[in-house]
């Protein structure tokens, strides 16, 4: 083998960790937690703005999306598969409830949330730890409260689970996926440098959320922005799943 023919060859092979890591795909227990989240904000922008029938209709469509990936998981367990039933029946509920104030229950948003949290749990529970893999899972978490706080008023967090996503609010999250993204080598990428540029948009929205208020404010006293917090949160974890990083 000559010397020019050795350069490329050895030029390749230090090039396959990369590609190999850029097509790995999404995996169905990580793509659960992302159309979990997304009905969930489904349902909060169909309750949210007007009961639009397209929001309805989105609402549909993930939780078509959550179902197939569920049929993708060899062995769910059983908690995986009752958590997955009481999230099913909770965001439904949600969306029959009338269009008056009133219609729906005050506690309804504490039991969204629950149904939430233990179906994310139960998924985490199989899938094991990987920060990484649940990055666009994290920020659609957080457009979960975002959209919660914006229409209304709260959403339970895991507090039970500090040291997990589901126990973390943007004080905690938005940091944690600012240091995630800080990792990934956008210069390589072009997918990923359009992802991050998409973060610095959405982060900037996301901080203000201000959780740590029992004012349903803002921390800039801005009004709430749910429907762009929405669009861009989907179009964030879409470019992550095309990328794969």
């Amino acid at each position: 083998m000559d010397r020019f023919t050795r350069f490329w060859l050895l030029l390749i092979l230090g090039m396959l960790p990369g590609l190999t890591e850029a097509a790995e795909p999404t995996t169905p227990l990580q793509n659960m937690q992302i159309h979990a989240n997304r009905a969930t904000s489904s349902l909060l922008l169909y309750r949210g703005e007007g009961f639009q029938k397209a929001h309805l209709l989105r609402l549909e469509d993930d939780l078509r999306a959550l179902n197939a990936a569920l049929m993708q998981v060899p062995n769910p367990t059983s908690a995986l598969r009752e958590s997955h039933q009481e999230l099913l029946a909770r965001l439904r509920e949600g969306a029959s409830f009338g269009t008056a104030e009133d219609d729906m229950p005050w506690g309804f948003p504490l039991q969204m949330s629950k149904a939430l949290r233990d179906f994310l749990t139960a998924v985490r529970a199989q899938q094991g730890a990987d920060s990484q893999a649940e990055l666009p899972a994290k920020v659609e978490y957080l457009a979960v409260q975002y959209l919660s706080r914006a229409y209304i008023g709260s959403f339970e967090i895991a507090r039970e689970q500090p040291d997990t996503y589901l126990g973390q609010d943007e004080r905690h999250l938005v940091p944690a996926i600012d240091a995630q993204l800080a990792e990934l080598d956008g210069k390589r990428d072009p997918l990923l440098a359009k992802l991050k540029t998409r973060w610095d948009f959405l982060r900037v929205a996301l901080q203000d959320m201000n959780s740590a208020s029992n004012n349903l404010t803002t921390a800039s006293g801005r009004p709430f922005a749910p429907i762009t917090v929405d669009r861009h949160t989907r179009s964030l974890s879409d470019q992550w799943m095309a990328a794969k990083p």
